[in-house]
């Protein structure tokens, strides 16, 4: 993919690119502040923009308006947003337009590498990304009646897996079921839900919408 960085420290920046870059992507731009993204995206058109949610000069929420006057004047780009900490309004934020192509994840998790680089293939995909500890805060809230209490503990445990970007091969792995279990329960899923017959990663991706704003 041709990727777009922005994030204000240098370290981070160049060892992102170089990562990036090893697994085969192109770095375009890496930028460090929010106009220069903006610059960027608009010149090179990138297949994946990833950015730090606080950039100069506050470094509060530059990086999230940023993206999201992204994907107001270039829809089809995913956006991969990087945090020090979870703050509920930021993913509120991200998931109140089209979630589709959007991730969330702590810095922290760009350690583990592997799961870096699937976000980064996944959110480029058009999927939906959202760190674990994320998904953690969110599902912690309490919770009122809705279509989720219909769903078994195990269908919670595949959605919640969902909500990271796992794929059903993932998910089996990391349940210990088999793959066409986890098939079945997407399947249960979707019906309890109430999500027609649409392509399925647009069900997956409203199937997780709806489970993060219970």
């Amino acid at each position: 993919m041709r990727v777009v960085i922005a994030e204000d420290s240098v370290l981070l920046r160049d060892g992102l690119g170089r990562l990036l870059t090893d697994k085969g992507h192109q770095v375009v731009a890496a930028v460090d502040d929010a106009e220069a993204l903006l610059t960027a995206v608009r010149d090179h058109a990138p297949d994946l923009a990833v950015l730090d949610i606080r950039l100069p000069p506050t470094f509060t929420d530059e990086g999230l308006r940023a993206a999201r006057a992204v994907r107001s004047r270039q829809p089809a780009t995913p956006v991969l947003l990087l945090s020090q900490y979870v703050v509920e309004r930021y993913v509120d934020d991200l998931l109140s337009a089209d979630p589709r192509g959007v991730g969330y994840l702590l810095k922290d998790r760009i350690a583990d590498i592997a799961d870096f680089l699937r976000a980064v293939t996944e959110v480029g995909s058009g999927g939906t990304v959202l760190d674990p500890e994320v998904v953690r805060q969110l599902v912690g809230r309490s919770r009122r009646h809705s279509a989720l209490d219909a769903l078994t503990k195990r269908e919670r445990e595949v959605l919640a897996a969902m909500a990271q970007g796992q794929s059903n091969g993932s998910v089996a792995e990391t349940l210990y079921i088999s793959e066409g279990s986890v098939e079945k329960h997407v399947a249960s899923i979707f019906t309890k839900l109430g999500l027609a017959n649409d392509r399925q990663t647009h069900r997956r991706v409203l199937a997780v919408v709806a489970y993060l704003r219970s």
